[in-house]
């Protein structure tokens, strides 16, 4: 039996609903993270940062008021200060994140979940 693909998901967001239908069309067993209510921690971003093979300001959205507001464009501030920085404040997480063993991606645009498929 195949482990479940994990879905980081915000319901209010059009891309996150979009992924969800393709990967409810192709029957694929999900465990959906409503990321906003239930934050990753710190271990879960670190894996996420490596499956996709990014930096944790590669996965921010930088036109969220918690960017601006805690300087968190500051070419100073270490991938753990990033990190963390994402626990606080969730919202500043791209989505939807999608996570199928060993392989991740963004689903953005949300055909991209076919790749990790």
């Amino acid at each position: 039996m195949s482990q479940k693909v994990r879905v980081y998901h915000n319901p209010g967001c059009s891309k996150c609903r979009l992924t969800m239908e393709i990967l409810d069309d192709k029957g694929v067993d999900t465990s959906v993270i409503e990321y906003l209510n239930t934050p990753p921690n710190h271990d879960e971003l670190n894996e996420m940062l490596d499956l996709l093979g990014v930096e944790p300001r590669e996965i921010m959205r930088k036109h969220e008021a918690p960017y601006r507001e805690n300087g968190l464009d500051d070419p100073g501030l270490s991938r753990e200060q990033l990190i963390q920085a994402m626990i606080e404040h969730p919202i500043l997480m791209e989505r939807p994140i999608i996570i199928n063993g060993n392989k991740a991606t963004i689903g953005r645009p949300p055909e991209k979940v076919l790749d990790i498929l």
